[in-house]
């Protein structure tokens, strides 16, 4: 009895000790949010932090970090790592928008075009990385300066603007409500509905696969809480959104990118096969798995998604710059560590990696309505991706 005693206590202090991890920075997001409220609530002016303006100015100025880091993880979970991805879309953007301001494309022939530009340079990094085994921080840290520089020639120096309100719409554009019934904004009201019956849907799947798997299970209490908090989240932003002017585009290509990164990582081969990759390379290939494909698969994804961001950028601020993209390699990278991906590879999920971004959207966000300085922003966003790092350490040797 006192040995099945010990069991079911190890079990549980491992579980708890699993969703800590997996949990921990939802709590650390809602926390922030409402720190950042009751502050803000307190000064000679009050700002209300969690209006419908500020909640859809988080999502369309970081929505293109969400795009990085979803493709930052893939690169990060085979063990590798791409500086280049500020650089590619600087490049990416500006390529965009000679073709779309000096050579009079439409936007539907511009948009694919630039994608698969961003492919092809994905695809020259990952050919040395992949099949040569040159160090990815080195091949990367070449492409950053690169196409930093081939973005200046190609600007000349000077910013390439205007673009065509359909362009411009892939950044600052909210979805129409096509059921017409004005504020609330109808469709975002029943979008939201969906997604939260889906949250719970899938939550009832995961836990019959792991019942049928014999994984252990956190308890039901744990389960129905953390969903009915995600569920009023939901359901808060959702009506905060609604008021204003509905649902971004942004944030539509975003959830589209986060469902389709997810599905891919848990339920296909392709994504089982890119975490043993990270996990051990070389028990992955002796196990029959094309190691070197999968690397170059996730280098051109990455090229692929830096493409997308670059032209969500360059869309949002009407012009084409040769600073665009400074710094977001750092940013994506972030988001993916304060997520709780493992620096070593092999761990890491697509939800942990999109509220890592948020966390520091919200920060970004709520420190500068509190007029604190870039500098010291940037000295707390580096102590903050310090402390996860830690964490990660700590739970690994836990």
């Amino acid at each position: 009895m006192a040995g099945q005693t010990a069991s079911e206590r190890k079990d549980l202090s491992t579980l708890l000790g699993g969703h800590l991890r997996e949990n921990g920075m939802l709590m650390a997001l809602v926390a922030i949010v409402a720190f950042f409220t009751i502050v803000l609530q307190l000064r000679d002016q009050p700002v209300n932090f969690l209006q419908p303006q500020i909640i859809t100015n988080v999502f369309l100025q970081n929505g293109h970090i969400i795009v990085l880091a979803l493709g930052m993880l893939l690169v990060i979970v085979a063990g590798h790592i791409d500086l280049s991805v500020g650089s590619v879309a600087a490049f990416t953007g500006a390529i965009a928008a000679w073709l779309t301001v000096q050579q009079g494309l439409p936007y539907y022939v511009v948009i694919p075009l630039t994608l698969i530009v961003g492919g092809i340079i994905g695809a020259m990094q990952g050919y040395w990385i992949a099949f040569w085994r040159i160090p990815s921080f080195i091949v990367t840290l070449a492409g950053m300066m690169v196409f930093r520089g081939a973005t200046m020639w190609m600007l000349g120096g000077q910013n390439i603007g205007p673009f065509p309100r359909e362009f411009q719409a892939m950044s600052n554009g909210f979805i129409p409500d096509l059921l017409g019934i004005g504020r609330p904004h109808g469709l975002t009201l029943l979008v939201i509905a969906v997604a939260i019956l889906a949250v719970f849907l899938f939550g009832l799947r995961g836990r019959a696969r792991e019942k049928q798997f014999s994984v252990v299970q956190e308890p039901m209490a744990f389960f129905v809480g953390r969903n009915v908090l995600i569920a009023l989240a939901l359901a808060f932003v959702g009506y905060q959104l609604s008021s204003f002017r509905g649902l971004p585009n942004v944030l539509v290509v975003v959830t589209l990118l986060t469902v389709l990164y997810a599905f891919l990582t848990e339920n296909t081969s392709l994504g089982r096969r890119i975490y043993a990759v990270g996990g051990n390379e070389k028990a992955a290939k002796l196990s029959g798995i094309k190691t070197e494909r999968l690397v170059f698969f996730c280098f051109v994804n990455m090229g692929v998604l830096a493409a997308l961001a670059g032209m969500m950028v360059t869309a949002r601020l009407n012009s084409a710059t040769p600073k665009a993209g400074t710094g977001f390699e750092l940013v994506a990278i972030a988001s993916v560590f304060i997520g709780g991906a493992s620096m070593t590879g092999g761990s890491g999920k697509i939800m942990g990696v999109v509220i890592g971004a948020l966390f520091m959207g919200v920060m970004n966000m709520g420190m500068s309505i509190m007029s604190i300085g870039i500098d010291y922003q940037q000295m707390i966003i580096g102590l903050v991706l310090l402390a996860a790092v830690i964490f990660d350490v700590y739970s690994k040797n836990k």
